[in-house]
C-alpha cells in the first residue's frame, strides 16, 4: 500500500482543520436561546485569558449574557470537541489494529462496557479520585477493558479478526451488558434517571470541572496513539510484513487497545454513550485524505470535534427549548452510515 503524502502537505491539512475547528467553536457558542453576537462572545472569553484579559473590557456585557458564554457554552462545546475527538481517533485507531472498517468503539461494546462500570459505580455510591480521575471514570475505563478484551478473543481466529465475528461478537456484548445495565437499573430504581442518562449521551449541564479533569490524561492518551502510527502504517502491509520490518505487532496492537479504551471510558462517564462518531469520521477523513494513519489518526480528531460540537447543537436547538440527547443525533446519521459499509463489505 503506497503512503506516500508529505510532510509538509499534512501538515497544512491539519492547520487547515483547527483553524476551522477554532472558528466552529467560537461560532457554535454564539448559537442558542440567548441572543449574543459573536464580537461580545470573543470579547467573553478574551477577558479570561491570561495577558489578554488586560486589554478587554467587557463592562458593558450584560452579566447573565457573561456566564452563559463563560459557564454554559464554551465548556459545552470544548467537552463535544473532547468527546468527538477521542471517540473518532479511538475509532480510526481500532479499525487500523482490527484491521476492520467496522470496528467503532460503541459497535464493538465498549461504549456498553464504560457505561455499565460507570452504573456500578453509580450505584455503590463510591465517590473518591486517583490522581484526579473520578471512581465513575475509573469503573468505566474497567467495563470497557473487560467489555474489549471479551469482544476480541470471542471474535478472532487465529490472528485474524473477520468482519462477521466482530460485528456479531460486539452486538452481542454489547447487548449482553445493556441488559445488565437493565437489570441494575430495576434492582436500583432510585438511581435510575441517572443510568438511563448514560445510555442517551449527552453533553447538557457539565460545566469546567468535568472537562478539566479528563482532558490531560485524554490529550496524553491522544498524543501516545499518534506516536504508533507510523507501526500502524506498516501493519497494514501485513502482520508477517511488519514483524520481519521490526515492528512487535502484539504489543503495538495492546498498546493503542488500551489507550483507546481509555479515553472512550473518561468521555463516556462524562457524557454517556454517544455512537457511531468513531465509525463514521475515520472513514470520511480516510476517504478524503487516504489511508496514512500519520495524517488519518490527528485529522480525525479534529474533524470529529467538528462533527460533535455540529451534532451538539443540533440537538439544543432544533426543537429548542427542548434538548435532544446528542446521542440520538449522532445514531440518525450513523445508522444509515453503518448499512452503507455493510453492504459494501458484502459485495466485496
Amino acid at each position: 500500500m503506497k503512503l506516500n503524502i508529505s510532510k509538509s502537505r499534512y501538515s497544512y491539512i491539519l492547520i487547515l482543520l483547527f483553524i476551522v475547528l477554532v472558528l466552529l467553536v467560537g461560532f457554535f457558542s454564539v448559537i442558542g436561546t440567548a441572543n449574543i453576537n459573536i464580537v461580545d462572545t470573543f470579547r467573553i472569553v478574551g477577558s479570561k485569558l491570561p495577558i489578554i484579559k488586560n486589554y478587554v473590557d467587557i463592562s458593558d456585557i450584560e452579566k447573565s449574557h457573561q456566564t452563559i458564554i463563560w459557564a454554559i457554552r464554551l465548556p459545552r462545546v470544548l467537552l463535544g470537541v473532547l468527546v468527538g475527538s477521542s471517540l473518532s481517533i479511538a475509532g480510526a485507531a481500532f479499525q487500523g489494529i482490527f484491521k476492520n472498517p467496522m470496528a467503532d468503539p460503541y459497535v464493538i461494546g465498549i461504549s456498553s462496557g464504560a457505561a455499565l462500570g460507570a452504573s456500578i459505580a453509580i450505584v455503590l455510591g463510591i465517590n473518591i479520585s486517583f490522581i484526579n480521575i473520578s471512581t465513575i471514570s475509573i469503573f468505566a475505563f474497567l467495563g470497557a477493558l473487560g467489555a474489549v478484551f471479551i469482544v476480541y478473543n470471542i471474535a478472532r481466529i487465529k490472528n485474524k479478526v473477520p468482519v462477521t465475528t466482530l460485528l456479531l461478537a460486539g452486538v452481542a456484548i454489547g447487548q449482553f451488558l445493556t441488559a445488565i445495565m437493565s437489570f441494575i437499573m430495576v434492582i436500583y430504581s432510585k438511581d435510575m434517571a441517572k443510568i438511563i442518562y448514560w445510555t442517551m449521551g449527552s453533553l447538557a449541564g457539565k460545566g469546567w470541572d468535568p472537562l478539566i479533569k479528563i482532558s490531560i490524561p485524554v490529550f496524553i492518551s491522544m498524543v501516545l496513539i499518534n506516536f504508533h502510527a507510523r507501526d500502524l502504517n506498516i501493519m497494514l502491509t501485513g502482520e508477517e510484513s511488519a514483524q520481519s520490518m521490526g515492528v512487535n505487532v502484539e504489543k503495538t496492537k495492546i498498546y493503542v487497545l488500551i489507550l483507546g479504551t481509555f479515553m472512550v471510558s473518561m468521555v463516556v462517564s462524562i457524557a454517556g454513550i454517544i455512537g457511531f462518531v468513531g465509525l463514521i469520521i475515520p472513514h470520511i477523513v480516510r476517504i478524503l485524505l487516504g489511508p496514512d494513519n500519520r495524517i488519518l489518526l490527528p485529522a480525525s480528531a479534529l474533524v470529529g470535534g467538528i462533527f460533535m460540537v455540529a451534532a451538539d447543537t443540533i440537538a439544543r436547538t432544533v426543537i429548542s427549548p427542548v434538548e435532544i440527547p446528542v446521542g440520538i443525533i449522532t445514531a440518525l446519521f450513523g445508522g444509515p452510515f453503518f448499512l452503507y459499509l455493510l453492504r459494501k463489505s458484502k459485495k466485496q
